[in-house]
Order: C-alpha cells, then structure tokens, then sequence
C-alpha cells in the first residue's frame, strides 16, 4: 500500500523519544517508526486499525 500522507502521532510532540507516524490508504493503514522512515511498516485491515484506536483512547 503506497501511502499518500504519513501523520505522526499526537502524542509525539513535545520531542519525545516514542513517536509513530500513520497513514491511510483505501483499505489499509500502515506504522512506521518517525526516527527510521526509510525502515518497516505494518500495515493493518482499515477496520482493525480504527477498532485498535477505539480501543486505546
């Protein structure tokens, strides 16, 4: 899944050491790591990763 747009995570600011960026494609999303972007990604089923952030707040 090529993604169009990474996010990084909200709770990435402040200059923390924990960051994740996200981005969403048609019917996937995918993870990587913000301080290795050239690194691996997960990629998660669209409805998994929404039921996953459902489940985090």
């Amino acid at each position: 899944m090529p993604p169009t747009e990474w996010r990084k995570s909200s709770f990435s600011q402040g200059g923390g050491t924990n960051c994740v960026e996200v981005a969403f494609g048609q019917v996937q999303a995918a993870v990587r790591d913000s301080k290795n972007t050239e690194g691996p990604e997960l990629s998660f089923p669209a409805q998994a990763w929404q039921a996953f952030v459902r489940r985090s707040r």
